[in-house]
């Protein structure tokens, strides 16, 4: 195939994958929501909730390296559909079996999990492709238009099942997701997933499976960058669980703030997310991708820092409504700003032959510290007063941060750096 050709099937996959990725999540989104809520009427229970909660994690955080593995050998498109197929069939299966015995709690955590497999295989093989998919240039568009889709289906979702929850059983919202992920699959199948492929698979099948996530997780120790990404991902969901547990606890609990407007909060996060992604698919790729995303790891902590503000002072109500607009806001855009340029650097610094098999390290190292995050800062918040929560958690961020993404460490990956840096100060001294 030639160059032209190759860019008019790259621009078609980039669409095409954009467009499948927000009316999959779209409909994973909307069952989320209708089942969360399914779960709690049926029981009343938060810790029926949680339950649902762990079923979908754990399984995500125990197979992420081995569908990693599967993505670097086999047909990433076979794992796709596969995936894709499998998922419907099993909302098909609690669809009928919902229409024979009645849908019951036991029977929603079953395919929870199960759906959790699936998904992991098909989350992880997708990350893994987008270098296949697109030439080297639009991989930064792409990975801008993967967290725009998620964003979309993060305002979308919940608006879509709210409407479903007033007047439809659960059964409709299980047909919602059918037919949203048959779309996908038909989108998806159309995809060339070895465009830009260099690698020969056949060479890899030999080794052992456990041998093999073993020699994943050696490459990953050998490159400074992948290094550094994996240990800081590790922390940095952990200690920002704080936001993803304190968030609302704060908002409802110590501030008081009403419902429907905890929701245009919680929306602003949503819009800054997409905001940031549609803005960073139309710059170039960063040069110093890893500084980049040390800088804006510092202001995630900082303004992890800052949501203590209304704890320490007597603000007015409206004051806090619109302070924390601007926190949500605030830290989904610079989250976009720290994820993209990691995601790039994966896509281009990873060898093809290794890259599922870290996409699956990462995702495994980051779902695993979420339940550990959310267990200890539950805790926390029931114990300790937030303010003092959130301070701790801030300073905790800025020192692993500073540490771990510390300048001889950048300067490792980034030996020009210095260099560059002289001749901008030469530059402008000139000028």
């Amino acid at each position: 195939m030639n160059e032209t050709l190759k860019l008019k099937k790259a621009s078609y996959h980039l669409w095409t994958f954009t467009i499948s990725k927000i009316i999959s999540i779209l409909g994973a989104q909307v069952l989320a929501f209708g089942i969360s809520l399914y779960i709690l009427k049926m029981t009343g229970s938060a810790t029926s909730f949680a339950t649902g909660m762990i079923c979908s994690i754990l399984p995500r955080v125990i197979l992420s390296s081995f569908a990693g593995l599967l993505a670097d050998r086999y047909s990433k498109k076979l794992i796709i559909l596969l995936s894709q197929g499998c998922t419907i069939l099993l909302m098909g299966g609690l669809l009928i079996y919902g229409y024979t015995s009645g849908i019951t709690v036991i029977s929603i955590y079953i395919v929870t999990a199960l759906y959790s497999i699936t998904s992991t295989f098909n989350s992880v093989t997708f990350s893994s492709s987008i270098a296949c998919l697109v030439d080297k240039e639009r991989i930064q568009k792409a990975t801008s238009f993967n967290q725009m889709s998620m964003s979309i289906a993060a305002i979308g979702g919940p608006a879509i099942g709210g409407m479903l929850y007033g007047f439809a059983s659960i059964e409709v919202f299980l047909i919602v997701h059918m037919v949203a992920y048959m779309l996908a699959f038909i989108l998806e199948s159309t995809m060339d997933f070895k465009l830009y492929s260099k690698k020969q698979i056949e060479e890899q099948e030999s080794m052992g499976m456990l041998k093999s996530i073993k020699e994943g997780f050696l490459y990953a120790k050998t490159k400074k960058a992948v290094a550094t990404i994996l240990w800081v991902a590790l922390w940095i969901n952990f200690f920002f669980s704080v936001i993803n547990v304190g968030g609302t606890y704060i908002l409802v609990e110590a501030l008081k703030i009403k419902s429907q407007h905890i929701g245009i909060i919680e929306s602003a996060g949503a819009v800054g997310m997409l905001l940031a992604s549609i803005f960073l698919s139309t710059r170039k790729q960063s040069k110093y991708p890893l500084l980049q995303s040390k800088r804006f790891i510092i202001l995630m902590a900082a303004t992890v820092g800052l949501t203590s503000i209304p704890l320490w002072t007597d603000l007015a109500y409206l004051v806090n409504v619109i302070y924390f607009i601007f926190i949500f806001f605030s830290f989904s855009v610079f989250g976009v700003f720290t994820n993209t340029p990691i995601g790039v650097m994966l896509q281009t610094e990873v060898e093809e032959e290794y890259r599922g098999r870290v996409f699956g390290i990462l995702e495994a190292m980051s779902m695993g510290m979420m339940p550990l995050g959310t267990i200890i800062f539950g805790l926390l918040f029931d114990r300790v007063d937030s303010q003092w929560v959130l301070l701790g958690s801030c300073i905790a961020l800025l020192i692993i941060t500073f540490y771990m993404m510390r300048p001889s460490i950048i300067k490792q990956v980034y030996p020009d750096l210095k260099e560059n840096n002289i001749k901008l100060k030469e530059k402008v001294q000139h000028s």
